[in-house]
């Protein structure tokens, strides 16, 4: 029952996602913690970018 349960969670999450993207809504982008600011790396948007491309 849990299994069932749990996969009709995902498929509601799936279907919502898929929702918000036929509807016009941009599809989910990464944050820019973790690994995307890691030491010489910087991605759009990382406060640690301007100080980066500064150097």
């Amino acid at each position: 029952m849990e299994i069932v349960l749990a996969i009709g969670i995902f498929a509601l999450v799936a279907a919502g996602l898929g929702l918000g993207l036929m509807l016009g809504r941009g599809p989910l982008k990464g944050s820019c913690g973790g690994m995307a600011c890691l030491k010489d790396v910087a991605c759009e948007g990382c406060p640690h970018r301007a100080e980066k491309e500064a150097q």
